[in-house]
Parts: C-alpha cells; sequence; structure tokens
C-alpha cells in the first residue's frame, strides 16, 4: 500500500522551538515501507516500486502488518555520513547480479522516522509524538533497519553538529503535527549549504542555465555543472547583456563565453567527479 509521503517546506535559517522536535537530514531518498499480509513493497515519493533494488529491507518482516516512512542510507564507515552518490548507485541498479554485488560493497539502511499504519490501524491523524512513541516500541527486523534520533526544542545546536559533520541538514517537525500527503509548514528543513565561486562559460539555447566552470591545477578551465535556479529576471538581463560581447563559438544546446563573470552558488556538496551538486545561484561576484 502507498502512501504519498508529508513534505518538508523550507525555513529561511536554523532555529530553536520548543513547540518543535529536530531530527538530523538524512542524505538519501524517501523510502514508503509496505508490510501488507506478509508482503513488503518499497516505494519512492513518486510511487515508483523499488523492492527489488533494496532486498536487504524488502527480504525481512515486522510480526504485523505496517507502513512506514523513512530515507535509503548508504552510510559512510569513515564519516558515519550517508553518502548520496552510492544511495543513487543502489537505486539505479537494475540486474539482479549488479544489486546482489552492491548489496555486499554499498549496503543499504532503512533510516525511519515515521509510522503511518499498524495492525491494519491508520495512525497518521495521531499527533507525531504518539506516532513516534508507537515506533520507538516496535523491534527492528534487521540490522539494515534505524530509527532516525532526534531532540526536542534545540534545533540550533543540533544544526551546528550537522554543519560539523558534513551532514545534509536538520528536519524540524511540529510535535503535534498529524501526517499528511502533501507539503507541509509543520515540518520544515534547514539545508546545510556549501557555498562556491564559479566562472559561467556558456549557456543553454532552450530552457535556462548557466554553465559553470573552475580552474584547475593548471589553471585550466573545467566543467562543474549547470546552475538552473536562483537566477532572477533582473540577473539574467544582466548576464545577456554582458555576455554578448564575450561569445566564442555555440553548437546545437549550447553558447560559450569567455569564462569573465563570476558567480557564488550555494549546493549541496561536490559530487565525487567534481561537479556541483543542486547549484542555486546566489549572487554576481564583481
Amino acid at each position: 500500500m502507498f502512501i504519498s509521503p508529508m513534505l518538508l517546506e523550507t525555513a529561511a535559517a536554523p532555529f530553536s522551538d520548543s513547540r518543535y522536535i529536530f531530527e538530523p537530514k538524512i542524505d538519501g531518498h524517501r523510502l514508503i515501507y509496505s508490510q501488507q499480509n506478509g508482503i513488503v513493497r518499497l516505494f519512492t515519493r513518486h510511487n515508483n516500486d523499488c523492492t527489488r533494488q533494496y532486498p536487504e529491507i524488502s527480504s525481512v518482516t515486522f510480526p504485523h502488518d505496517i507502513v512506514l516512512d523513512g530515507e535509503i542510507a548508504c552510510v559512510d564507515p569513515t564519516t558515519g555520513v550517508s553518502d548520496f552518490e552510492s544511495v543513487m548507485s543502489r537505486f539505479q541498479a537494475k540486474k539482479a547480479d549488479k544489486i546482489a554485488r552492491l548489496v555486499a560493497e554499498l549496503p543499504a539502511t532503512f533510516v525511519v522516522f515515521d509510522v503511518l499504519s499498524y495492525k491494519g490501524e491508520d495512525l497518521r491523524s495521531l499527533p507525531l509524538m504518539e506516532r513516534k512513541s508507537i515506533l520507538a516500541s516496535l523491534t527492528l527486523p534487521s540490522p539494515s533497519f534505524g530509527v532516525v534520533p532526534y531532540i526536542e526544542g534545540a534545533g540550533e545546536a543540533l544544526f551546528e553538529q550537522a554543519e560539523a559533520r558534513g551532514m545534509e541538514g536538520v528536519v524540524a517537525k511540529r510535535k503535534e503535527s498529524t501526517y499528511v500527503s502533501r507539503r507541509s509548514a509543520s515540518w520544515q528543513k534547514v539545508i546545510n549549504w556549501t557555498y562556491a565561486d564559479v566562472f559561467i562559460t556558456g549557456y543553454r539555447k532552450t530552457e535556462f542555465g548557466w554553465l559553470a566552470g573552475v580552474p584547475n591545477e593548471s589553471g585550466k578551465m573545467r566543467p562543474s555543472g549547470i546552475i538552473e535556479l536562483g537566477a532572477t529576471p533582473t540577473h539574467k538581463k544582466a548576464f545577456y547583456g554582458v555576455s554578448k560581447t564575450l561569445i566564442t563559438g555555440e553548437d546545437r544546446e549550447y553558447v560559450y563565453v569567455e569564462p569573465r563573470i563570476r558567480a557564488r552558488v550555494k549546493m549541496r556538496n561536490w559530487t565525487k567527479a567534481g561537479l556541483l551538486r543542486s547549484p542555486v545561484f546566489t549572487e554576481f561576484i564583481v
């Protein structure tokens, strides 16, 4: 049984509030675990079945039917932090032999933060703290399951810890919130952004996108991703006005410009391939 998950608003900054609990944000992908009549199925937040990708999670059962909400994580043993690229490797694997190999190389953990149904009873109308109490009473079926920890009130202190450990951020949840299958201000995320200064080296001809580059060790510009978010109409107008005099060439998709225009972006992190992950334009550097 798929239940469309409750989604988060974005908070402007870390905060503390006694009406909220605060959880570390797990850098993975959302998972709905559904056990009905002893049969387990796993779903992404968009209702894509991913049961076969995670046999270490789908092959074990609880004593009673249950629906859980949480996150798939692949924890780096050296840092104790989930590695998003490893999670994506697991999610994208489709062939049985590759899945079996990755179970050993990149074991997945289902980090649970909510229980939506238990023993045939829909729990979504209960306050969050009652659902948390039920979740805490469960015996997890294997070491591939965990429960996300939380603290009450002290969101800023938890965010400082997340920053120090290089984690994705913090999630704030109102204690009395019921579970609704939509985005809600009762649940908020505070992202631990990383910032970088890049050069704009070109732009898409169709939908908006600025090519970003950074100098390598020898000083030569290397591609570092595409900036698709954050630029206002004023920013775009200023860029296209200046870039007309900097054009060096083009192909079917892009127009290329001299790397003269610098921009600051915020992002989740650098990928292992040296690319910006989810970059958002913040300002030009002049």
